[in-house]
């Protein structure tokens, strides 16, 4: 049953998406939310495309799918690369504990 498959990929983009929006809001604490998120979903995905194919139709789908994550997360990681810059300014020089 490729439209499982395809209800993963549709799941992760919408949960690409509100990161993305959680980004624009600079709320980085729902954008590791829905991170967190999207990988219980990218690894629900993989065991089940163990077991499920996908056929051309929904392989053409999936693709448009994943564009549109991957703008997604570009959009995502331009928007955090300022807030990564001032988190790594902050902590220079120091140790970090383990």
């Amino acid at each position: 049953m490729s439209q499982i498959l395809i209800d993963y990929y549709k799941a992760i983009e919408s949960s690409s998406a509100m990161m993305l929006e959680a980004a624009r809001a600079e709320d980085w604490d729902g954008v590791v939310r829905y991170e967190g998120a999207c990988a219980v979903l990218i690894e629900q995905l993989r065991d089940c495309a163990a077991t499920e194919a996908l056929d051309a139709s929904s392989r053409r789908e999936k693709t448009r799918i994943m564009q549109r994550i991957l703008c997604n997360d570009a959009q995502i990681r331009y928007l955090a690369e300022p807030w990564l810059d001032h988190f790594e300014h902050k902590f220079e020089g120091q140790h970090l504990l383990h």
